[in-house]
């Protein structure tokens, strides 16, 4: 036994005068006669309850003998998911090569020692046989899986955790929790066998027209040197494309783009295919499908203008008949009689009443539009408060925005309103234009000549034809501009998309782009667009395409009242989370909507699911499905706040679109290591896994120091002091003391 806070020898001697001295000194004259005997026998119980509680103050902490090396448990975890079956482990499939470690290498060397305890780990953990294990599990979740079984040997003396796996892990990638070492083993093949694999397939945004998208498709090739492979895509299960695809080199990546056209009115899922190779084993990653989900309604555009000219009436009648736009304006006409000013307005269905006034009447009538454009407007066109509401329409509702004519950008324009911060460049021109290293682009052949940056070769609003290349030379053979306002240089995150020389030299920001918020906005500082239609063939279409393609852009971050939040990709046996936001007409969380949805799974299985409110976020309802098949899921139903309706709820979501488990299928023994490093413990090789044993060997000392003890919180210390106290009071009162 020894004392967590000790005092000093001499100090003990005389704390036990004093404690003898005052027990003696207590009864030296009893009020009662008493006999020797008597006397003696409180004296001591006195001075015992006295010097068990210093002894206590002291805190005394009893060492109790470790257990036996035999008691230590080392739990032994195998990776039985499916890439265990690919057979580069010398010869053998990794989960024979790690059945062998266990019974030929592990389980003999820590016979007598320790209890090894065997579990299979794949999408979920289980105890197992050497002879029972079977790489069929969907999923890897390595980490979870290690953090199960800490939890599980909770309280009990483990000097390890051993993982014998790939390192091909789907699930959380992070660090485990804290405690036991993890030594982690890994078997396969750091270069993996030869293999094909698509690793990535997206979806741009629509360009041209209303449904025409960019595939981008990234394949890699390993084992198979330069060799050309056959590259197919599939929409529904329908044959679209198939090309040769030459790979630079081995293990480079090839990317293809491929434009399509998905109907915008069902979901579309398009399938990259590549043509296994003769001998290719790991056929799963072949593969890969990307969703594409209906159009649905139409975007809606708001126009202000303050003067109306030649712009804007092209740029009307472009936006007025895109098939995907709804377009509403409102254009200052001039005073009438009594000094009022007056406007044109034209909307359709039944908006027109809240725009009599030159600006949406009310938060509602306002956020009911997708997008904002606002041309040649003034700063006293409008009052502070509808400017101040205009740029919450594009941080707080989502919306986009557009701004362009000289006048939005003169010192009597939006220069020191509150629509000014929501705008991607600076409106005064503090720095004297761009330097030449603002913007990517060569020397502009002519003063106001529009040049594309780098960024906006490949930006979804700059988009008018089917390549880059082709866009490029659209836009570098449209006639120059009138004249452009010389706006500042870009604020931080905003990107500059096309730069134009003013007569003077210096490079001006002509078309930037920016995330304002929840929403987007964009200016566009040329005078005269309406040149690229007039100076240039009928049946050049860059003017519409560019009006178009940025309207929509603006409007497709714009969500609806209710919006649904549902992932991006899933995998069949994996839990989702599906979450509605239900909003009002001003875009105010309601956080007592009534949400009622259901799924629709492959095959036309139909189910309820039950969402309950996010205590954190105000208006949000979650819910959790499971997928079981994979395919196409569609989320259906309604929120409404009483008997009124807020909105539906529609929305796709694909389960399967990739098999993650055979992703890069060669040994992962990064992720490995960072387990093992990250919990104290130590990676190895298949080849030697047999210094497992030293390495828990070396661990198992502090498993096995003593047990401490405090024995102030034992409960029988307090019981031993309370005894001894009340025996001393009841023998004093039946021997006649008080």
């Amino acid at each position: 036994m020894r004392f967590a806070a000790p005092i000093p020898w001499w100090v003990a001697i005389l704390t036990a005068f004093a404690i003898a001295a005052v027990a003696v000194w207590s009864y030296r004259k009893p009020l009662a006669p008493l006999t020797r005997a008597q006397r003696w026998t409180l004296t001591a119980l006195r001075a015992f309850a006295l010097a068990l509680v210093v002894i206590f103050v002291c805190r005394p902490v009893l060492l109790l003998p470790p257990l036996a090396d035999r008691d230590l448990v080392v739990p032994v975890l195998v990776d039985v998911s499916r890439s265990m079956r690919i057979a580069d482990a010398d010869g053998a499939t990794r989960l024979a090569r790690a059945a062998e470690i266990v019974e030929r290498q592990i389980a003999p060397s820590l016979a007598g020692a320790y209890t090894p305890d065997l579990y299979a780990v794949g999408e979920s953990w289980s105890s197992a046989h050497p002879d029972d294990l079977k790489p069929d599990g969907r999923r890897s979740n390595l980490a979870e899986a290690v953090d199960a079984i800490r939890e599980r040997y909770r309280g009990r003396r483990v000097p390890g955790i051993v993982l014998i796996s790939d390192g091909a892990t789907t699930g959380s990638a992070d660090a485990v929790a804290a405690g036991a070492p993890v030594f982690t083993v890994g078997v396969g093949s750091p270069s993996g066998p030869s293999d094909r694999e698509i690793v990535e397939l997206t979806a741009g945004d629509p360009r041209l027209d209303q449904t025409a998208i960019d595939l981008r498709v990234s394949v890699v090739s390993r084992g198979y040197g330069r060799s050309p492979f056959q590259l197919r895509i599939l929409a529904n299960g329908r044959l679209l494309e198939s090309r040769a695809i030459t790979p630079p080199g081995e293990g480079s990546p090839v990317e293809a783009v491929i434009p399509v056209s998905p109907d915008p009115s069902v979901a579309t899922v398009y399938t990259a295919e590549v043509v296994s190779a003769d001998g290719e084993t790991i056929v799963e990653n072949n593969t890969r499908s990307v969703l594409v989900s209906p159009i649905g309604r139409k975007r809606r555009i708001l126009a202000l203008a303050g003067a109306p000219a030649f712009e804007f009436s092209f740029l009307s009648r472009a936006l007025a008949r895109d098939p995907g736009l709804e377009f509403d304006s409102i254009i200052r006409k001039g005073q009438n009689e009594s000094g009022q000013p007056t406007y044109l307005v034209q909307a359709g269905g039944g908006r027109a009443a809240a725009l009599t006034s030159g600006f949406p009447s009310s938060r509602e009538a306002l956020y009911a539009y997708d997008a904002l454009v606002v041309a040649n407007v003034e700063g006293d066109a409008l009052a502070r408060a509808q400017l101040t509401m205009a740029a919450e329409f594009v941080s707080g509702r989502g919306g986009g925005l557009v701004v362009l004519g000289g006048r939005s950008f003169a010192q009597r324009g939006l220069i020191g309103t509150p629509l000014e911060e929501a705008l991607p460049v600076e409106l005064n021109d503090r720095r004297g234009g761009l330097m030449r290293s603002s913007a990517d682009t060569e020397g502009a052949p002519t003063p106001n000549a529009v040049v594309l940056t780098a960024e906006g070769e490949s930006h979804p609003a700059m988009r008018t034809g089917q390549t880059v290349e082709e866009t490029r030379k659209r836009w570098a053979a449209l006639p120059a501009l009138a004249t452009s306002a010389p706006v500042g240089g870009p604020r931080p995150g905003a990107s500059v998309l096309a730069v134009t020389m003013a007569a003077s030299g210096t490079r001006y920001p002509v078309v930037a782009a920016q995330r304002y918020g929840r929403g987007r906005s964009m200016i566009f500082a040329g005078e005269a667009s309406w040149r690229w239609r007039m100076l240039t063939p009928a049946s050049d279409r860059t003017y519409e395409y560019f009006w178009r393609q940025a309207a929509r852009w603006l409007a497709a971050s714009a969500p609806d009242p209710v919006s649904v939040i549902v992932p991006t990709s899933a995998e069949p046996g994996n839990p989702v989370q599906i979450e509605v936001d239900a909003r009002d007409a001003a875009f105010a969380p309601v956080g007592d909507a009534s949400v009622t949805v259901a799924i629709t799974g492959p095959g036309g299985t139909n189910r309820p699911l039950t969402l309950r409110p996010d205590a954190e976020v105000p208006g949000r309802f979650a819910g959790q499905l499971t997928p079981d098949v994979a395919g196409l899921y569609r989320v259906q139903g309604e929120a409404r706040r009483g008997a009124r309706s807020l909105g539906p709820v529609d929305a796709w979501f694909q389960v399967g679109g990739a098999d993650r488990e055979f992703a890069d299928p060669r040994l992962n023994d990064g992720f490995l290591r960072r387990l093992a490093r990250a919990s104290g413990g130590e990676y190895l090789p298949a080849a030697e896994a047999g210094r497992l044993a030293s390495l828990l060997a070396a661990s198992a000392p502090s498993v096995l120091e003593p047990e401490r003890r405090d024995l102030w919180h034992e409960p029988w210390t307090f019981a031993l002091v309370v005894t001894l106290l009340s025996a001393e009071w009841i023998l004093r009162r039946r021997w006649g003391l008080r």
